[in-house]
């Protein structure tokens, strides 16, 4: 159903009912480090092209980042799955997009947490609501997710209130356990948030996110995960800590990642994405995870102008390219292939996805795996 709309077979099904009650599954013991992480997944390299990386899970259809959200990708066939990583009050890292936990939990329902409503700065952005870092791990686990953007996705509020924020560790088991009973090891693609912000408050990522690696078996050079971040210092001191494959986040070409804000480097991500900015990116990341207008503009009016040499340049200094995010949704398709007048129908994703993949791009992060998927079908089929 859309919003507020009549029953639309090109809209959306419930999928994946087998996986409704996945946030209560048994997460597997830690057992031998590497056991089914660390054997039999090969190189980067060796990942199907395009890859179809499940932005936040299947979060087109689930509350982003839960134990649901990763299960559903996961079954729908998504090659890597992705967690953002944010710490807790007392250190643990939990899987949530931001820190500031107002729109994806129901906190504001609770009373007893009324108090910890502030406004911080974050990275440069006033903020109002709550946020992880003031929460203890045994506090945000009373929480319960909810759907981020419910007026475009509101078939997904029926799932509101089902599930728990997963801890880092607790994916690692879910990926483990998973790895087991499929005989392959599951891809992830982890990102640290906000890192200089978290080092200030004494809660750095890098080290609590290379220990859980050791410990889980991926942490060398051919482990079954990519680390990311908009800052590349996080991935430069990721490099210096595991071996695991690490990509870079590009942002709008105007913008400064905020380490070099906090720093005084005045290179703009535009700096970045020419041949000398992708060369020293290349001397500590294999990947770049470009927005996908770094790879097609779009004029004022959203339509898509044309395309920029990033990806041969990227390519020629041996970088992989996962750009991101494709929706199936008519907000988020470029003006192109938006069909009808409903921001929240389905548009012409898959002419979209077409297109992008034209440009030589390695993989893509997706709400929407299943789509991703059969559009990277058809797109290996024709070529």
């Amino acid at each position: 159903m859309t919003q507020g709309g009549q029953a639309n077979p090109g809209r959306r099904m419930v999928l994946g009912a087998a996986v409704l009650g996945a946030g209560g599954v048994t997460l597997g013991l830690p057992g031998t480090a590497g056991a089914a992480a660390g054997k039999g997944h090969g190189s980067y390299r060796d990942l199907p092209v395009p890859t179809v990386v499940a932005h936040r899970g299947a979060s087109g259809y689930r509350p982003e980042h839960t134990i649901a959200s990763y299960q559903l990708a996961l079954d729908m066939g998504a090659h890597v799955i992705e967690q953002d990583l944010v710490p807790t009050k007392d250190g643990h890292l939990v899987c949530r997009h931001e820190n500031d936990i107002t729109g994806t939990t129901d906190v504001a329902a609770h009373p007893e947490f009324a108090s910890r409503k502030t406004t911080k700065s974050v990275d440069g952005v006033s903020l109002t609501g709550w946020f992880t870092e003031d929460f203890t791990l045994a506090e945000l686990k009373t929480l319960r997710a909810k759907e981020r953007i419910p007026g475009t996705r509101q078939e997904n509020t029926l799932y509101d209130g089902r599930w728990t924020i997963p801890t880092f560790e607790e994916v690692l088991r879910w990926a483990e356990q998973e790895g087991r009973a499929r005989g392959r090891s599951i891809w992830l693609h982890v990102e640290t948030k906000h890192p200089t912000y978290f080092r200030g408050l004494g809660l750095g990522l890098e080290e609590p996110l290379a220990e859980l690696l050791r410990k889980y078996g991926r942490h060398k050079k051919n482990a079954p995960n990519f680390l990311q971040s908009f800052e590349p210092s996080s991935m430069r001191r990721m490099a210096e800590l595991v071996a695991a494959p690490r990509v870079v986040l590009l942002d709008a070409a105007d913008t400064r990642p905020w380490d070099f804000v906090q720093t005084g480097d005045r290179r703009t991500v535009a700096d970045l994405v020419k041949p000398e900015g992708l060369k020293w990116i290349a001397g500590f990341a294999q990947g770049i995870g470009p927005t996908l207008n770094l790879i097609i503009p779009k004029d004022a009016a959203g339509k898509l102008g044309k395309p920029t040499t990033l990806v041969r340049d990227a390519h020629a200094q041996g970088l992989v390219l996962h750009p991101y995010t494709m929706r199936n949704e008519n907000t988020f398709l470029p003006a192109d292939f938006r069909r009808g007048t409903d921001p929240a129908a389905y548009g012409d994703a898959f002419g979209a996805f077409k297109l992008y993949f034209e440009q030589g791009i390695d993989g893509i992060f997706s709400d929407n795996p299943d789509t991703a998927l059969l559009a990277a079908a058809d797109f290996a089929r024709h070529r």
